[in-house]
């Protein structure tokens, strides 16, 4: 069992990077490996809504998009971190998750998900709000932890100080470690998975 994590951040070993290895340290305690991809500073293109998604992801090939989603077909579980700029999501992980999601959603339904914001002060549960989106549309059950998935810090390696922020960050590893065991659980037992009815797409209203 593994969990997928993906650091939005550009700094790759910075507070965002910091918060999720500590996630990943508890998992490995639960039992469950993990695996952080690095955005890093490339280039991302935004989703142009093209419509010409490929089985195995995105159209445009020169990013990372579609070795995330490769991952992601193998992975039980994630979690997204992101850094807070102007109290939002790093637009960097907002437009890389739109063309993962956009493409291949599937790789994800049915799998456990939780986001994780850090900042220096505000505008955490903004993004949080907003990371947690892309789980509720795409069937993904959503792990929380005793508060909200957020730590604080400035300058590299201050999150780690955030004892409360590290505190919720291992508390969210051990519920998404339960939940994955829980599923496979379930998957061993046989109970299939739920049904989706998709023939329905009301665009207006008149």
């Amino acid at each position: 069992m593994k969990v997928l994590m993906l650091n939005g951040s550009a700094h790759q070993d910075g507070n965002t990077f910091n918060s999720l290895v500590e996630v990943g340290k508890q998992l490995e305690k639960e039992g469950i490996e993990y695996e952080i991809f690095q955005l890093g500073g490339a280039p991302i293109r935004d989703c142009i809504g093209c419509g010409k998604c490929m089985e195995d992801g995105c159209v445009f090939k020169d990013d990372l998009v579609n070795e995330f989603v490769a991952k992601a077909k193998e992975a039980d579980g994630f979690v997204f971190g992101t850094p807070v700029y102007y109290a939002h999501p790093s637009g960097r992980i907002l437009s890389f998750l739109d063309r993962v999601f956009y493409s291949s959603g599937k790789a994800f339904a049915f799998k456990p998900g939780a986001a994780v914001a850090v900042a220096r002060r505000g505008g955490t549960t903004a993004s949080f709000d907003v990371m947690n989106k892309y789980f509720g549309i795409s069937q993904m059950p959503v792990a929380g932890s005793s508060y909200w998935n957020i730590a604080h810090g400035c300058t590299q390696g201050e999150a780690a100080q955030d004892a409360e922020g590290m505190q919720t960050m291992r508390n969210l590893a051990r519920n998404l470690a339960w939940m994955i065991k829980c599923f496979q659980q379930g998957k061993e037992a046989g109970i299939p998975l739920p049904e989706k009815e998709s023939s329905s797409r009301t665009n207006f209203i008149r």
